[in-house]
């Protein structure tokens, strides 16, 4: 049964209306982007939510001490690290998401390095950690999804998340901009349709 992580979340109406709709996580950027949050609140948010809901902090390369600082504070039970991270700063964490900027498939090997307990694949953009908005080869997420749990991300929208569902068979699907007004908030209609058609493959 594949999962369904909504990024990017700044505020408690987003957090609550893609929970009503049936997603299993929200995700917390707490790097700098214009969806970042402050810890103060994130903890606000999650504290209101309902339980049984991941929560998941994206971070970008930061110092281990602040990783587990803001976790602890927020009350965070999954980290994602989006940056230079190397396989031995993600085995510090034992929910530890490794997410991968994928160019071609000479990445694939690069992703084999990590024994963490996901792999996000996401689109290589220069210059950007993460939420461009831009789609890569499915073939590369597929290959990959027979080795491990890979989480989907990278340009997902409604109108392409059903087709992305059949081709890669991820572990679970990611999206953030492609279900935005506008940067660092949530279109609720297209939330619902991101959902919906996501468990046509459930």
């Amino acid at each position: 049964m594949v999962k369904i992580k909504v990024c990017g979340i700044t505020c408690k109406e987003d957090a609550e209306a893609a929970i009503n709709f049936g997603a299993d996580a929200m995700g917390f950027v707490f790097a700098d982007s214009p969806r970042r949050i402050t810890p103060d609140k994130a903890r606000e948010i999650i504290s209101s939510l309902p339980p049984f809901i991941a929560t998941v902090a994206v971070f970008v390369n930061e110092e281990e001490k602040e990783v587990r600082r803001i976790a602890k504070f927020c009350g965070l039970s999954t980290l994602q690290f989006h940056g230079d991270e190397t396989p031995s700063y993600c085995s510090k964490f034992p929910k530890a998401i490794k997410a991968f900027r994928i160019k071609d498939r000479g990445d694939i090997k690069k992703v084999r390095e990590y024994n963490a307990c996901a792999w996000l694949l996401d689109t290589y953009q220069e210059g950007k950690s993460g939420g461009t908005g831009k789609t890569f080869d499915w073939s590369i997420a597929s290959e990959l999804a027979k080795e491990g749990r890979v989480i989907l991300s990278g340009g997902l929208t409604p109108e392409n998340v059903t087709e992305a569902i059949r081709v890669v068979s991820p572990y679970a699907v990611d999206v953030s901009s492609g279900v935005e007004e506008y940067p660092g908030k949530k279109d609720h209609k297209k939330i619902e349709e991101f959902i919906r058609n996501a468990k046509e493959n459930r």
